[in-house]
Parts: C-alpha cells; structure tokens; sequence
C-alpha cells in the first residue's frame, strides 16, 4: 500500500523549502545551495517518520536491530534512522504447490498438484523466526505431500482425498508451529496417473458396471417368476380367473377398427369344458378308491 501521507507530507516540506532557498540565490548562491542540500535530507527524514499501514497489515518496529512492538493497522511515526519497519499482510495467502511425483504404498506412480492455505497470525514471529516464511512453509508444504501420500494406496488416494488434504495440512502445521502461521487449508487439485493404469481402471469400472447389470436383472427375473407363480395359482384357485384375463389380453390387443380378433371356441364352451374336465377327474379319484373290507 503506498503511504500517501508521507508523500504529501514530503511534497509540502519540499515546496516550503523551495520557497525558502529562493530569496537566498539572490543574496548568496552557495549559502543557498547549502540551505537547500539540508532542507531536502531532513524533508525526507521527517516524511520517512510517517508510516500507515492497512487494515490488513501490521507494522513490525525494530529498534537499532531488536524487536520493539507492532504497530498498526492505521497512523503511527517511527524514529527515523532509528527505527526500521517491515510491513506484514494478514490476509489468507494461497501458496500453489508444484506438481510432485509420488509412489503410493502399492507402488503406483501418480503426480499431485495441489493448494496450501495459510495466513500470518503473529507478525513479529514470522519474520524472526523464519528468513521467508513464504518459502519455507512451501518446502514443508511439498515434503509433507509426499510423505503422506507415499503412506496411502492409489484406491485411498482417489477416494478419501478430503481425509489425505486434512492429513498433510494437520503435518504442516505441526512441523511450522511457533512461526505465528495458521494453515487454514489444503486442496488436492489434480492426481495424474500414467495412461496405462487409466486405461485398466476403465476397464475396471466397465467391468463392474456390467457385474451389477447382471446381478440386476438376474434379481428381476426371479421376483417376476415369483410373482408369475402366485398369479398362477390365484387363478387356479378362482374358475373365473382365467376368462376374465383372457378378456383382458384381447382388450389389450386395441380397439382400432384395424385390429379383428375371431374367438374360434366360444367362452361358454370353453366353461363347459372345464366342467366337466373337473367332474371326470373327481369321479376317477372316487373308483380309484379300494372299498370297504368284508
């Protein structure tokens, strides 16, 4: 963020001073020189004095090289020569991972790209306890990626990726705590695995696919010939049964005028003979019968 404060502040003390030096070229040229020589080192002393820092940053104030204290978000003056300031950004930081060839537990190779999320809580230790905070939570960041993954199998890999992400992230922030980091997240964005295996795991997936199509209609045939049975046997149970589908059939067939359907055996007849089918059975299952010993 520019600190447009001190710049205004050094554009009027430099009008000031112009309007000083100027009626001393008249008078003595070198004394005027002089005059403007120092006028200008200490507008930029007292405009460097002024520093602002954003909502979103924080002011690290070291004197004569020790840690002072934080400052900001807003106003404040420093001691200029004196004091030394490194502004901090507060915000979430999205660090990209490059992408990482790793050897899962079954010995597949895979290549992870992915995302770390983080952001400084604590100004003051992130700048000394680290050289480049930045830097070095991306090397943690790669060797943590690597580290938990190498312990997975591919299948883990590619269904439990939120639990893997939650792993590296929670290894991360152990191995940078007390740097004032918080990681507020990480995001595997792409596994890349070689063509071969892609091509065998679609052939996998096909291969299941087809299994439960299978099974599916196996377990539908047997419901079907279930349910055909019991509705054989309602309509051997019920004389009426039988006609009254066969009505049913022939009303199905459409009502157009194109369609004729020739009932060849009159219903009736049909009854009739069903009847009698059933007297001639019931009457050879009574000779059938021994009678009574003497």
């Amino acid at each position: 963020m520019v600190n447009y404060i001190s710049a205004l502040v050094f554009v009027i003390l430099l009008l000031v001073g112009a309007a000083v030096v100027a009626p001393l070229t008249a008078i003595n040229l070198v004394v005027a020189v002089v005059v403007g020589i120092v006028w200008l080192i200490a507008d930029v002393i007292a405009s460097s004095a002024i520093q602002l820092a954003a909502q979103w940053q924080r002011a690290v104030v070291f004197r004569l090289g020790k840690f002072k204290d934080i400052r900001g978000p807003g106003l404040f003056f420093i001691i200029p020569v004196i004091e030394q300031v490194r502004m901090i950004d507060t915000r979430v930081l999205a660090v990209h991972i490059p992408k990482q060839q790793v050897i899962t537990r079954d010995n597949v190779p895979v290549t992870i790209d992915a995302a770390l999320f983080f952001r400084v809580v604590n100004a003051a230790d992130a700048i000394i306890m680290v050289q480049d905070y930045r830097n070095i939570i991306l090397q943690y960041a790669q060797t943590s990626l690597r580290d938990v993954i190498g312990q997975g199998t591919l299948d883990q890999l590619l269904t439990e990726r939120e639990q893997i992400a939650k792993a590296i992230e929670a290894h991360v922030e152990r191995d940078t705590k007390g740097w004032g980091l918080d990681v507020t997240g990480l995001r595997i964005q792409d596994v890349d695995m070689p063509e071969e295996l892609k091509k065998m795991m679609s052939r996998q997936a096909s291969a299941e696919r087809e299994k439960r199509a299978t099974i599916t209609k196996a377990e539908g045939d047997k419901e079907a010939s279930v349910n055909l049975a019991a509705a054989a046997r309602t309509m051997a149970e019920s004389p009426g049964a039988m006609q009254l589908r066969t009505l049913q059939t022939i009303d199905g067939l459409g009502a157009s005028a194109s369609n004729t359907v020739v009932i060849a055996v009159p219903v009736e007849l049909m009854d009739v003979c069903a009847k009698l089918d059933r007297s001639a059975s019931i009457r050879g299952t009574s000779v059938a019968e021994p009678g009574p010993r003497a």
